[in-house]
């Protein structure tokens, strides 16, 4: 191995172990278990508090304007700047900005239908402890930070270590454990995060951004207790975890390889195509040896911190300004849906029918919430307290609604305001085939339990 100076191990070793404590390791606060990003966001969220809501409308509003703006800005082949590029989007994009600057102001001014600013839809998002709110301070911190995660080596640390197990396993490159790591113990819309920076940075391929944002953006541990808390089941929150991680491993197995993931296009944002090459390891290669010079090369060539700040900047405004307001749009219209139409109930009407052949109780009122969740991840448990009684069927609501992973005011809407190669069409079908793949499994196991 090539010998590298202290400071370049000091480059190394000081961002990532600082980045790890950041996003991966929970510590506890009087609130909980949580990890340090998330405490600063709710610090932040709870010092802005009283005008947050107002301050995001702002946001939401001037990057309706920027867009509209840009819409005429021809795009110079040969150049490009950063404001250009927050700015210039497609129609439909500069459309879904607006209509997400529109409900923003109706909530704060509580304008128009209230259908738009209820408590229970655009008032969610935009409350002061809403989505929307959150998204301000978890995206100032997260993007300011996360070079930290990104650019000192940590990935290619941990992706040479994991190649041989992401990529038989997931059809995904050993760094991708990472993305998972992060969403498992910190929070899904921190993997989806990181996933597209990776992604917009040339590290992984179309297809594999789709399979790590809608596979790995897992639900953390925190949220998984608050759910299985709603339904008055916390005492089996170990059984109940252990069956999210086990159907969870199964799922993760199976969409790489089906349809509408398996079909997505296997090149890089330039249009590189996947090589195998790219991550073979030469034979008789100690990986951990391999991984800290991978390590270590990256390290070597960050010698600005100036550099680093301004890349964190840019990730804050990228985020504030092109996933806010999808977010807000999507989000809010998939709550109107869930909260003033029988679309869902629907919907459901055929997991009642598969509901009664895994023998799961009250399938009828249990069928509704196998497809809310698309809505929001709460949904479901809300819908099932107090109606259902059945602790099989509780025990088996909650967890798919914690597996189903794509919630248009979550996940699914953060996706949607990146660049990552997936539309509405596309997550709404994932979303029914891990419900559907997944129900069998917890089904069983709820059995086994009760």
């Amino acid at each position: 191995m090539k010998k590298y100076t202290a400071s370049t191990w000091f480059t190394f070793l000081i961002p990532s172990i600082l980045g790890i404590i950041l996003f991966m390791i929970p510590l506890p606060f009087e609130a909980g278990w949580k990890v340090p990003i998330a405490k600063l966001a709710d610090l932040l969220a709870g010092t802005l508090e009283p005008i947050i809501p107002q301050l995001m409308m702002y946001l939401i509003s001037l990057s309706a304007i920027g867009s509209v703006i840009f819409l005429f800005v021809q795009r110079d082949p040969h150049h490009s700047s950063f404001f250009l590029n927050l700015f210039k989007v497609t129609p439909f994009w500069t459309i879904t900005r607006i209509i997400g600057a529109i409900f923003a102001i109706m909530v704060v001014f509580k304008l128009g239908p209230e259908a738009i600013w209820s408590e229970n839809t655009g008032g969610l998002l935009l409350a002061s402890d809403g989505l929307v709110s959150f998204l301000f301070s978890i995206f100032f911190f997260a993007g300011f930070l996360l070079p930290l995660l990104l650019n000192f080596g940590l990935l290619e640390f941990f992706g040479t270590l994991m190649v041989k197990i992401m990529r038989p396993l997931f059809n995904l490159p050993g760094r991708s454990s990472i993305d998972a790591f992060a969403s498992w113990i910190g929070d899904g819309t921190i993997g989806v995060l990181l996933t597209s920076k990776q992604y917009e940075d040339g590290y992984y391929t179309q297809r594999e951004a789709a399979i790590i944002s809608t596979t790995f953006s897992v639900v953390s541990i925190t949220f998984s207790l608050v759910i299985i808390d709603t339904v008055g089941m916390a005492n089996y929150f170990l059984p109940f975890y252990a069956t999210v991680i086990i159907t969870g491993f199964i799922l993760a197995l199976i969409m790489p390889r089906i349809y509408p993931l398996r079909s997505i296009k296997n090149t890089y944002i330039d249009d590189r195509e996947y090589s195998e090459e790219d991550e073979k390891l030469p034979p008789n290669t100690n990986v951990i040896s391999l991984g800290i010079e991978n390590a270590l090369k990256t390290a070597s060539k960050q010698r600005s911190v100036v550099k680093t700040v301004k890349s964190g900047m840019k990730n804050v405004l990228d985020m504030w300004f092109g996933v806010t307001p999808v977010v807000m749009a999507f989000g809010t219209v998939a709550l109107v849906m869930a909260e003033y139409t029988n679309i869902f109930r629907i919907l459901g009407k055929p997991f009642e029918y598969i509901l009664n052949v895994l023998q799961i109780p009250e399938a009828a009122d249990a069928a509704q919430t196998m497809v809310v969740g698309f809505a929001d991840m709460f949904l479901p448990v809300i819908l099932a307290e107090g109606v259902i009684t059945s602790p099989i069927t509780l025990f088996t609501i909650a967890a798919v609604s914690v597996v189903q992973l794509i919630y248009m005011s979550e996940v699914g809407g953060l996706i949607l305001g990146t660049k990552i190669p997936l539309n509405i069409f596309d997550l709404l079908i994932i979303f029914l085939l891990r419900t559907i793949i997944a129900l069998p499994i917890i089904a069983g196991i709820a059995h086994l339990l009760f």
